[in-house]
């Protein structure tokens, strides 16, 4: 049981880092990002992949995993500049979709469906599973507080005040000398990043990543985290993350104890009782249970 809660808080604290990428690309920018579960998928491959077949080092795989993410996120950001709305979410989902299947037929690299399995924790195999597991907590945990501390002051900085502008009206922000463009490129590079880090930190604590993983369930989730803790708030995409988790194994737990349906029906009812929640929860606080706090500014800071 111990090591199940770690487990949970693991991965907890992983929603946690891709809810914040989120949040930043769509909370202050306002870009609609279906793809999340593409860049974590490239986070995770990549990281896997230079470790198994290039024996490099976890803490030189996970920045590379980093900065492959990242810079796919400046290829889309390119590519997608000029779409806004529904058009850029249906694209970012056909690059998750596109990443998927990438990774199920291509063999040669990915090892197909069969996925890439040890994958090199750290110290795993030298220490017990209950030691590994609490030294990973720890791991994710100064990650997603330091992470935390950096989004919130950017998104305090001029920097933020910008991307709000652009979340508000492109068109003003433009008028007032700022690089729409530059700005949205940046945002979805470092948002990107993010999530190529969480999917990272997964593979190197699951040792196995197969493209059944990174089905489009995940940035559902994640988006449902930045939506019910707050959208724009940084402390709102933390609770989101954790409520989201605590959800899913919640309903695991009720829907296995209904023995009259069958295990695909239970399935069913741990989805719909998620949904449920969701909705009564959107309903009663319609911007989140951490709204976010425009930051007031005074004449003399102006």
């Amino acid at each position: 049981m111990e090591n199940y809660l770690i487990a949970m808080t693991v991965f907890a604290g992983i929603y946690a880092i891709m809810a914040l990428g989120m949040n930043l690309i769509w909370g202050l920018g306002g870009m609609v990002n279906l793809g999340l579960a593409g860049f974590y998928a490239v986070g995770a491959y990549t990281s896997a992949l230079v470790t198994t077949r290039l024996g490099l080092p976890i803490y030189l795989a996970v920045p590379l995993a980093v900065l492959v993410s990242a810079l796919v996120g400046v290829v889309v950001a390119v590519i997608t500049a000029r779409l806004q709305g529904d058009y850029l979410a249906i694209v970012t989902l056909g690059l998750a979709e596109l990443v998927r299947l990438t990774a199920s037929n291509e063999i040669w690299l990915t090892n197909g469906t069969d996925g890439i399995s040890g994958v090199p924790g750290p110290w795993r195999g030298v220490l017990s599973p209950t030691a590994f597991n609490s030294l990973y907590l720890a791991i994710v945990l100064c990650i997603v507080a330091i992470l935390y501390l950096l989004l919130s002051r950017l998104a305090a900085s001029p920097f933020g005040r910008v991307l709000r502008a652009i979340r508000e009206d492109e068109m003003v922000a433009a008028v007032a000398g700022k690089s729409i463009l530059s700005f949205k490129i940046r945002t979805f590079a470092v948002g990107c990043g993010l999530v190529g880090f969480a999917g990272a930190l997964f593979a190197h604590y699951s040792s196995y990543v197969a493209p059944d993983v990174f089905q489009s369930i995940v940035t559902i989730h994640v988006i449902l985290a930045v939506a019910v803790g707050g959208v724009g708030n940084m402390r709102g995409a933390l609770l989101g993350a954790v409520i989201v988790i605590a959800l899913g194994e919640a309903t695991r737990f009720l829907a296995g104890s209904l023995d009259f349906i069958a295990p695909s029906q239970a399935a069913a009812v741990r989805e719909s009782l998620i949904a449920l929640f969701l909705i009564v929860v959107l309903n009663v606080r319609k911007q989140g249970l951490l709204p976010e706090k425009m930051p007031v500014y005074s004449e003399e800071k102006r």
